[in-house]
């Protein structure tokens, strides 16, 4: 009897809790406002991956974005988090349920999200561009939507095609329209490819164009094909405070330091460092650091050369060279990388300090390659780990294995997935965990510097 008696009170006591905690939950989403982010001390910002609003590079997480959230939780006193939505319905569902606090992307201000959130912080106006070279050889770059007439320009479907497809219905025809359907191609691999001449015009959105006229520096993008579109940050109709604080923020920020250099390291800084030739063919030299190569070479087990190329194309042998991201040195690692690897703050420019350090990097990220076991390959994948950090190759070799492909195997295999990880199918894929990365630039990484690597084991003696 006293067994039964127990079990009876037990359920009461569960049945009794149940309703309580249900009602709970409904009171604090409805109140859950600024003053109680900071009691909790974190604020959750909602993004999408992207080249713009947030990725993760070499283990550190970047973006234009993600810099604002950043800077504007850093105002309030709070703890950032970060959570990303595979497209800007989600954003505003994950919103709404609580799963953040606001909205860190340029979300459009239309009728829908109006009736759903409130929108605050910087008024972004948006507008999609016709993406071309400058002029040259004699040739004017466009400079009016007339102009498309009998010309080819390429789109992806979605809104950059149907905008394309209204505006040759504007111009009672004559556009030639190419649909690019390949799965295979972004948006951000048709600027790549109007940069180098294989198309001449493509559509895209202006802040993905500006972003990449910092890669390419012979695209032009002033001409609008397209109305101005209003986005801006949003949270919660029952968040107004924290509504009111970010309208505050970006009045204040706009001016400051922080902000200008945020947009300028994303929008107009170049994201290419220049290159020199070799120092000495005739001294047997490929720069004032081969003995340091030499010296450290062994750490990873790799030829000497194959060091010297890829410190050429991390910094051209500058010491004091500082990249976009903020790698620096000789061999341009993140500081916190460097920090692990026990260079001492302040000493990121030292020579020693930084091949030391990165051939010490290497041979850590060649550990975790353990089965893939021909050296020729895995050098391939610690390059490209150098590079992009272990997570996004990670990522391609999952996406590898998925699509029926030798995940061991770099050549035609994961090389191939690494560059799909800029294409939204793909970043999005359940077994990516390290969101969107812009693979081409590790796909010539580890092109360039392997080929480079061989041209020095050509000219100059081991």
């Amino acid at each position: 009897m006293k067994q039964i008696s127990f079990l009876i009170l037990a359920c009461i006591c569960m049945l009794g809790c149940q309703p309580k905690k249900q009602q709970e939950t409904t009171v604090d989403m409805e109140h859950y406002d600024l003053p109680q982010m900071k009691d909790s001390g974190e604020v959750v910002a909602l993004t999408l991956n992207s080249s713009i609003s947030y990725f993760d590079y070499r283990g550190e997480p970047m973006g234009f974005q993600y810099e604002l959230a950043k800077q504007f939780a850093e105002s309030l006193g709070l703890k950032l988090k970060i959570k990303t939505a595979s497209d800007t319905e989600e954003l505003v569902h994950m919103l709404l349920n609580g799963e953040g606090d606001f909205i860190a992307y340029p979300l459009p201000i239309t009728k829908e999200f109006k009736d759903s959130v409130l929108f605050c912080g910087e008024d972004i106006i948006t507008h999609q561009v016709l993406v071309q070279r400058n002029s040259q050889k004699g040739q004017k770059a466009l400079a009016n939507v007339t102009d498309l007439i009998d010309k080819d320009v390429y789109a992806k479907p979605g809104k950059h095609l149907e905008r394309l497809i209204n505006l040759d219905k504007e111009l009672g025809g004559g556009i030639k329209i190419h649909e690019v359907t390949n799965d295979s191609i972004s948006n951000e691999d048709l600027l790549m490819q109007v940069s180098n001449g294989t198309i001449d015009y493509a559509i895209s959105d202006n802040d993905l164009a500006r972003l990449n006229k910092t890669y390419y520096s012979n695209l032009n993008i002033q001409m609008a094909v397209s109305f101005d579109q209003r986005a801006s940050w949003a949270v919660r109709k029952t968040s107004p405070l924290l509504g009111e604080a970010a309208n505050q923020w970006h009045k204040e920020n706009i001016t400051t330091p922080a902000y200008k250099a945020s947009t300028k390291k994303y929008f107009e800084q170049s994201k290419h460092l220049p290159h020199g030739p070799i120092l000495s063919i005739k001294d047997g030299k490929i720069s004032h650091f081969d003995d340091l190569f030499k010296k450290y070479a062994p750490e990873v087990g790799w030829d000497w050369r194959v060091i010297a190329s890829l410190a050429y194309n991390e910094s051209n042998f500058d010491t004091t060279a500082v990249s976009w991201v903020g790698a620096r040195g000789l061999m341009q690692m993140m500081p916190k990388t460097a920090r692990a690897m026990g260079v001492p703050e302040g000493k990121e420019q030292n020579p020693e300090e930084s091949v030391k350090a990165a051939t010490k990097y290497l041979a850590q990220i060649a550990r975790s390659f353990s089965k893939v076991t021909d050296p020729n390959e895995k050098m391939k994948f610690v390059l490209a780990s150098y590079n992009a950090g272990i997570g996004h190759v990670f990522d391609a070799m999952a996406l590898t294995e998925k699509y029926g492909k030798d995940k061991y195997k770099w050549d035609d295999n994961v090389e191939v997935y690494i560059l799909l990880k800029s294409n939204e199918e793909y970043f999005n894929d359940p077994v990516c965990k390290n969101g969107y990365f812009r693979g081409r630039e590790t796909y010539n990484f580890v092109k360039d510097i392997l080929g480079r690597a061989e041209m020095y084991k050509q000219k100059i003696k081991d």
